[in-house]
């Protein structure tokens, strides 16, 4: 495959500044790209309380969970080294900012796809990686058994969410008087809930279900079956950046392909010798572009499955049967599977 030469304009202290990066094939890498590939590692902005999706492991001092694989997918893609990241804890209120910034190239952090979000913040959102909704958990001897028990409550949430948002519209239709106990940090919402400053928490179902799971007492705590809001939740990138942004999309879809094609990181060595052109074309073997469109490694998806997985590989080591949250795919299966998770073709 030709090498060539990409010429990037980046802006460098306010002035227009030029780098030229070789890549692979016929495919060019934006100023992000380059800039990753230059210092050696991508910076990834994620949450570091979110069990089972973000956290800050305190004896390892490593990030682990769903969010994290993500994170180390896009480095494996780029720079061929999962580990090559260099992680920021950023608040819900931080998100559109240290984007904007450039402090952080990737957001991996449950952040919910809108409408204000994808017009106000100047990001390119990625591929849904994760559906959930907004939930109510209480204490089981609060004799609270749904939303229409919720009126005069105080309820704990963290702000700059939707979530805030959502519990405001609905208890405003229900029509019910209540207040708003609002934190900065969602692990800090959860602390006011369990020290009884209010009687209800609320946020992702995916997060109460898993904080319940690591709670001292989780058969004291209920999470009810009222569902609130649609959230999908998405990587996001800045969106002067197409290119970067495509090497996001790509390295996720090419997960979720991987496990249409039930290609793992165990069997990854039994497929590249496939003859499906489906598959050559995901894996970038047998002559067929693939990382090649996007200016990196030709075969970045070998490298993204045999370090990190495919998706459910994802899903099934930090949020599966295996682990304290046993959180049941839903509609996050595969469509094949009757969920949502649905990839374009690499072709």
């Amino acid at each position: 495959m030709k090498t060539v030469l990409a010429m990037i304009i980046v802006f460098t202290g306010g002035l227009l500044a030029t780098q030229t990066v070789q890549t692979q094939g016929f495919g060019e890498v934006g100023p992000t790209t380059a800039q990753i590939i230059e210092r050696g590692e991508l910076i990834c902005g994620v949450n570091s309380s979110l069990p089972g999706f973000s956290l800050l492991d305190e004896v390892n001092r490593t990030y682990v969970g769903f969010d994290v694989d993500i994170c180390r997918a896009v480095a494996a893609a780029i720079l061929g080294d999962a580990d090559a990241v260099s992680y920021r804890e950023v608040n819900a209120t931080e998100r559109a900012d240290v984007l904007a910034s450039g402090e952080v190239d990737l957001l991996s952090r449950n952040t919910t796809w809108t409408l204000d979000r994808d017009t106000g913040w100047d990001v390119t959102f990625a591929p849904i990686v994760f559906f959930d909704g907004q939930g109510l958990m209480v204490q089981a001897e609060s004799g609270i058994e749904s939303i229409s028990d919720l009126d005069s409550t105080t309820i704990c949430t963290n702000s700059g969410t939707t979530t805030e948002q959502n519990i405001n519209d609905m208890m405003t239709v229900m029509g019910f008087a209540f207040t708003l106990q609002t934190y900065e940090e969602l692990s800090a919402a959860y602390e006011g809930f369990f020290n009884g400053e209010c009687d209800v928490m609320t946020t992702d179902r995916s997060g109460l279900i898993a904080q319940r799971a690591v709670s001292r007492n989780p058969g004291r705590l209920v999470i009810l079956d009222d569902v609130l809001s649609k959230e999908p939740l998405s990587p996001a990138t800045a969106q002067n950046d197409p290119h970067f942004a495509d090497v996001v999309r790509w390295t996720i879809y090419g997960m979720i392909n991987a496990e249409e094609l039930e290609i793992t990181s165990e069997n990854l060595d039994t497929f590249m010798e496939s003859d499906s052109p489906a598959i050559q074309r995901l894996l970038g073997i047998g002559g067929t572009p693939s990382g090649d469109y996007l200016g990196i490694p030709n075969d970045f998806m070998v490298t993204v499955l045999g370090q990190v997985g495919n998706y459910g590989e994802v899903y099934a080591r930090n949020l599966g049967p295996d682990t304290p949250y046993d959180l049941p795919r839903g509609l996050n299966n595969l469509y094949t599977n009757g969920g949502l998770i649905y990839a374009p073709p690499f072709r």
